[in-house]
């Protein structure tokens, strides 16, 4: 099955280089009309320029495909609202939105000043909620939508001098566990993509030999399995150098403690137990681990 997005209008935030232009150029080639977002500033979110993502519109109307640019900072939510407008008023509908213009201030957090927290997860949360909601009710309406955020290892697992990143980057995989199960009965479907590629962001940061392993392209192909008609729901999608995996939340099944019982003695001294992996469970709603924990406690005033 060849993965298309003929009649479909696409979204595709930080689209002027590196990742955001391969998806974009990806989606293009693929049948997709274009939105190719882009505030032309540095990695550091300093600057801003149209000349990117004009340039990216000019490769897609050259390869026969349809792109129009537009410059909305995406922490800003009348930018973004006027940019699904042009989208609506040229096309009338917007189907997929990709959520990947991103920002970098790398600092460990006893240096960082709290300004440049504040605007990581401005551009990288903030930024992703401002362009959600301004596409969920289209999205809703025509009963069709498709959204991916873009999450980092660096939220998933951690990573030294990135406190405001991973923190931006994680808050997005919580976002998404709520937005799919409040979309699914209108045909939304919101995952997640955790790339690694060599681009702006991560240039000096990786190997050379690392470096030209890591293409864009090789992360748009994870990225297009994510936004097409079939596509999964609620997936956090590892990938990078041609590597794909997928990153899951598990529970493991824990212990139950009785009323007296329960003093943090106790709580340490069951450690391994409620470490156990034995057991363990992916959960997709938080209701599941409250009616685990409710479960063990009326078994044991049963038994």
């Amino acid at each position: 099955m060849t993965i298309r997005f003929d009649d479909r209008v696409a979204i595709v935030t930080g689209a002027g280089g590196g990742l955001g232009r391969s998806h974009a150029l990806a989606l293009a080639a693929r049948g997709a009309k274009v939105v190719v977002n882009d505030l032309g500033g540095d990695a550091a979110g300093n600057g801003g320029t149209s000349d990117a993502a004009d340039a990216v519109v000019k490769e897609i109307i050259d390869a026969g495909g349809e792109a129009i640019a537009h410059g909305a900072n995406v922490a800003n939510a009348e930018h973004v609202a006027d940019m699904v407008k042009t989208a609506m008023d040229k096309w009338g509908r917007v189907d997929i939105l990709i959520n990947n213009a991103g920002v970098l201030r790398d600092k460990t957090f006893v240096k960082m000043e709290i300004k440049d927290f504040e605007f990581v997860v401005d551009v990288h949360l903030m930024g992703s909620v401002n362009c959600t909601k301004a596409v969920w009710e289209i999205m809703r309406e025509q009963g069709y939508g498709r959204i991916v955020m873009t999450t980092s290892s660096s939220g998933l697992y951690g990573n030294f001098g990135q406190s405001n990143y991973g923190a931006a980057k994680m808050a997005l995989v919580g976002f998404m566990n709520t937005l799919c199960l409040e979309g699914g009965k209108y045909d939304i479907k919101v995952n997640c993509l955790a790339p690694m590629a060599a681009t702006q962001m991560t240039e000096g940061l990786l190997p050379e030999e690392a470096f030209r392993l890591s293409t864009p392209e090789s992360v748009t192909a994870g990225l297009l399995t994510l936004c097409d008609d079939g596509a999964p729901n609620r997936v956090t999608l590892c990938a990078g150098a041609g590597g794909y995996a997928r990153a899951i939340t598990y529970e493991t099944e824990g212990t139950y403690l009785t009323p007296d019982e329960q003093t943090p003695e106790n709580v340490r001294a069951a450690w391994d137990a409620i470490s156990d992996p034995k057991g363990q469970e992916e959960f997709v709603t938080g209701g599941q681990q409250s009616m685990k924990f409710v479960g063990k406690a009326v078994a044991a005033l049963k038994a």
